[in-house]
């Protein structure tokens, strides 16, 4: 069973329920179901047969999450293009996977540069135009993917990159359906949920459209992911559940202060993506309940690898922790001679199942390395305790060795957490020598704290001692980010690398 066939099986059994909101427009699952097959029947007719690589570009919109699931029916593999990356970004991911289609929103069409495929543009379905006449024209046709497998490609993404170096990870539909069922399994997804794409379609807002269309759930469409739009819509459309990376919650968390919603209905905030600190997650508990839980994953092993839920992290013992492995995948950690450690002992955190990836596109040396004996590397450092929760440390590159000790960022930021003036914190190693290593950080305050590094270079200290505090601190207005939000460490690093070392306390841009 493909992860498409919960839509039809879905569309059968609640045919008028709604499926998905947009905006004023509204569809029931039986109508999402017919345009979803007029839609990728039209993809066929465009370019025959499945196995495609159909690259979509486009917002939180009705017809980009109409593309995706229409690539889905017609057994065809999506190549996800988000239009708030850099045009440089958008034009590598085309020459390096070739697209057979491409399908646009009618404002991305200058985001990239097509490769001599057709373009298909995707208005909005209520415009009378494009996707809406497609639908009129092939009303009750269906697409052909017979013989198409778990084993063949859903879709192709993009890593960030830790190196700055985006690789293609090919995830089979075997991914989406094992993805779909830790979902439903660990976190309870139901019939009455109401979840809100917050994070962009291209990415974690694409991966939980499938959960909530198996249980007959509704998903609400955000254009734009503005923290007092986020919270109008739990209070006036019943939102239940949503992901949002630590940034965006903390945005979250500053707006209901600002100006209460009620939050009533909502009982399920997913974090992911980056750490969180337990100062924040205690912040974030006391504003909205005991409400978070808690995914962590990778692009070469999507959500879940492991989990926690809300009732687990109110919990004193599992705050910080990303939870326990999935049901359908095996999680260790293990050492540079490959051993697998006991709970306690830090490595790093190795993974095998029905999660990983099928490997980086057109890099057999690169999967060789990153997947041995059937173990996917995920390159992050990890403990698990004696009840099986694992704590992620940092990244395995992301480590500092100062004075002969290992400092991991994760800590550091986590003290820097608990001081009152703290907004958010990113802490990294430079090259020092007498240390080997540095460590420095990069502070950006709370709106009206007026805190100098000195102090907080004090605070650290009596939190965690001397040999994990910063030799320097920076106070910063803002930290560069990702498209989905996660400040990127490396730009952090560049910025500060040939500054002098001493606790600097001025402003950055």
């Amino acid at each position: 069973m493909l992860p498409i066939d919960h839509l039809y099986r879905t569309a059968r059994l609640l045919p008028d329920s709604v499926a998905v909101e947009s905006d004023s427009t509204a569809l029931s699952y039986r109508e999402l179901a017919l345009r979803v097959d007029a839609l990728a029947a039209h993809v066929q007719s465009i370019v025959p047969g499945c196995r495609n690589r159909i690259a979509i570009c486009g917002h939180n919109s009705l017809a980009h999450y109409l593309a995706i699931l229409a690539t889905y029916a017609c057994g065809n593999t999506w190549v996800a293009l988000n239009p708030q990356n850099s045009k440089r970004d958008l034009d590598r991911i085309v020459e390096v996977t070739r697209p057979a289609l491409f399908i646009v929103d009618d404002d991305c069409l200058d985001k990239f540069t097509p490769n001599g495929a057709p373009v298909l543009i995707a208005t909005d379905v209520s415009g009378g135009t494009g996707f809406e006449s497609i639908i009129r024209r092939h009303g009750g046709d269906r697409p052909n993917r017979d013989g198409v497998t778990l084993d063949d490609l859903q879709a192709i993404k993009f890593t960030g990159g830790s190196s700055g170096v985006p690789k293609a990870v090919q995830q089979p539909y075997r991914v989406g359906s094992t993805v779909h069922l830790h979902m439903r399994l660990m976190y309870g997804y139901h019939g009455g949920d109401t979840g809100l794409a917050v994070s962009p379609l291209t990415h974690a807002g694409g991966t939980y459209i499938l959960p909530l269309l198996a249980v007959g759930g509704r998903t609400i469409l955000l254009r734009k992911p503005a923290a007092p739009a986020i919270l109008d819509a739990i209070e006036q459309r019943g939102v239940t559940r949503m992901f949002l990376a630590p940034t965006l919650l903390y945005a979250l968390m500053a707006e209901q202060q600002r100006q209460p919603r009620d939050t009533r209905a909502l009982h399920s905030i997913t974090y992911g993506a980056a750490p969180m600190p337990v100062e924040k997650i205690r912040q974030a508990q006391a504003i909205f309940g005991a409400k978070i839980d808690v995914t962590y994953g990778q692009t070469e092993a999507s959500q879940c690898l492991t989990g926690a839920t809300r009732e687990q992290l109110a919990d004193e013992r599992h705050a910080g922790t990303v939870g326990r492995p999935g049901p359908l995948v095996q999680v260790e950690v293990m050492d540079a001679q490959g051993r697998i450690l006991p709970p306690g002992e830090s490595g790093e955190v190795v993974a095998r199942g029905d999660l990983l990836m099928k490997g980086y596109l057109d890099n057999p040396e690169l999967t060789a390395a990153t997947i041995v004996d059937g173990w996917l590397h995920t390159g992050d450092l990890g403990a698990f305790d004696e009840q099986g929760f694992l704590t992620i440390r940092g990244r395995l590159k992301e480590m500092i060795i100062s004075g002969g000790f290992n400092v991991y960022p994760t800590d550091v930021e986590a003290a820097l957490s608990k001081h009152p003036g703290v907004h958010e914190s990113i802490v990294f190693g430079l090259s020092d020598e007498k240390w080997g290593e540095r460590v420095e950080a990069a502070v950006r305050l709370r709106d009206g704290a007026s805190v100098d590094a000195a102090e907080l270079i004090r605070f650290v200290k009596a939190e965690i001692g001397s040999v994990q505090a910063p030799k320097a601190i920076h106070i910063v207005a803002d930290l560069p980010r990702n498209e989905v939000g996660k400040v990127v460490r490396r730009e952090v690093r560049q910025r500060f690398e040939q500054d002098e070392p001493g606790a600097a306390s001025k402003v950055q841009p």
